[in-house]
């Protein structure tokens, strides 16, 4: 498997993010190079959401554009996995027969030997576990680590060390059933990982460089693991996580409110490290809507929450989801989602249309009866009405000094060098030293800077804002050596 080359293209959530690094480290250690071509790689992997239909609509488009390419190079392995290939393998196979292979979530250590087999043998290939009646054991032989542990613990130490963030899982699945949710269905159960394994993972993070690591789970505030006989639940996870010498911010999502209790609160305001920030979904403002969705929250109790929070951890930053266009809803009904926004003052809100998906129960007991051009208007109203929050939220914030890690150039100024080193002028020049960071709200913050400023933790003071993103200048230029 020596100087192939490998395309993975990921789509969703933070989970799949993820599952797309460690995958890739997998297949890194078997020799592949990574590629930005799709249609020159020797395998190509497509990382799946079916959270909504337009995510598996472009898969399958993505999928499709490979047809022909195929053809030419018929050696090539292409394969779909995550959670699209957990809920509809057959129909992957119906709608793009050139496809290989097929693995869920829970299987995706298998994909190096599933790879290798249909090298070996130009077979389809199936992993799946939600769906036992689906499930099939393709391989010939096992592998010395056939578990879904195995996967996390194969991120490789030997990395250059070069990223200054990174995701760590603490918990898959989920146990909530959701009325409108597929998730339960591609992921499985809810499964905390063992918490000693989360630090050791943590711990080899840091000692390559990593200073914010985001914990990860599908209701990751429902995290709880038997510790020597002892339950630790997500608190202490914090705590224990805290001590990690190296890493500087730990943030984690998603929360579900459902299950949020108040020493997590205690725990973000007493561990310096734990981010002010909170992303906590609360999908509706009526609770007529909410009972329909099954959800373990009211409107009231997530109100209480929020005001909790805010008494609790000094400067936090809420953030939030909707679902516009859910079975039955009334103008009455989204006007009350209206309200809830204008009245928490959210530092943003991702909202989205209803999509109805197959095997959930308001698929199969419930009506997709608010129509398309009102589920965009919707859509568009709740976003407009969030950014006039979002703008008078960071207008407040302009003269204070925030702390910023540096990710990197910002997005304006990757094109301005692009520009400059096709063109072999200064075009865009004003942008081309352009650093993006994020501070402990996440708050998204641009300034100038210089390469050197990467990685590190600046003092910016902020001198202008839009409703998305905030423009400043280095305050602590000064105390640091030239």
């Amino acid at each position: 498997m020596n100087d192939r080359s490998v395309y993975l293209e990921t789509m969703g959530c933070q989970m799949n993010v993820l599952d797309s690094e460690l995958v890739l480290g997998q297949l890194r250690a078997r020799g592949y190079t990574p590629t930005d071509d799709m249609h020159a790689a020797d395998l190509v992997l497509v990382n799946t959401c079916s959270v909504r239909r337009h995510a598996e609509d472009k898969a399958l488009s993505r999928l499709g554009s490979l047809k022909l390419s195929k053809k030419s190079k018929p050696d090539r392995v292409i394969g779909v996995i995550g959670c699209m290939a957990e809920r509809d393998p057959d129909g992957i196979f119906e709608k793009v027969p050139h496809v290989d292979l097929v693995c869920g979530p829970a299987e995706l250590y298998k994909v190096p030997a599933m790879v290798e087999e249909v090298q070996a043998g130009r077979n389809r290939l199936v992993a799946l576990t939600v769906n036992k009646s689906r499930r099939s054991t393709p391989l010939e032989r096992a592998t010395e680590h056939d578990s879904v542990e195995s996967l996390d613990l194969s991120r490789d130490p030997r990395s250059d060390g070069s990223s200054i963030q990174a995701y760590v899982r603490v918990q898959r699945g989920c146990d909530k059933f959701c009325t409108f949710c597929v998730v339960p269905f591609t992921r499985g159960p809810e499964r905390s990982r063992p918490p000693d394994l989360i630090v050791d993972e943590v711990r080899m993070l840091a000692d390559r460089g990593c200073k914010e690591i985001t914990l990860l789970g599908q209701t990751v505030n429902s995290y709880v693991n038997q510790d020597g006989g002892r339950p630790v639940n997500f608190a202490e996870l914090l705590e224990r996580v805290h001590v990690v010498e190296g890493i500087e911010r730990i943030r984690f999502v998603t929360s579900y409110p459902g299950d949020f209790t108040s020493d997590i609160f205690d725990a973000m305001r007493d561990l310096p490290k734990v981010c002010a920030y909170l992303h906590l979904p609360v999908q509706s403002g009526s609770n007529a809507v909410l009972e329909r969705m099954r959800r373990q929250h009211t409107v009231e109790r997530f109100r209480e929450l929020i005001d909790q929070a805010r008494q609790t951890v000094p400067g936090i930053t809420i953030a939030t989801d909707f679902i516009v266009g859910f079975s039955g809803e009334t103008d009455e009904e989204f006007e009350e989602s209206c309200e809830l926004v204008r009245r928490s003052n959210f530092k943003n809100i991702f909202c989205f249309k209803y999509s109805e998906r197959p095997a959930t129960v308001a698929e199969k007991r419930m009506p997709d009866d608010v129509p398309d051009a009102v589920k965009r208007q919707r859509n568009r109203t709740l976003l407009e009405l969030q950014e006039e929050v979002a703008m008078a939220n960071n207008q407040t914030l302009l003269g204070r000094t925030v702390e910023v890690l540096v990710e990197g150039y910002s997005k304006a100024a990757i094109k301005a060098q692009e520009a400059e080193q096709t063109r072999g002028s200064e075009v865009g020049w004003k942008r081309s030293d352009q650093l993006v960071g994020r501070t402990p709200g996440d708050q998204i913050v641009v300034f100038t800077g210089k390469p050197e400023d990467i990685g590190r933790l600046a003092q910016v003071r902020l001198t202008g804002a839009t409703a998305l993103t905030l423009h400043g200048e280095l305050a602590d230029r000064e105390a640091r050596p030239s």
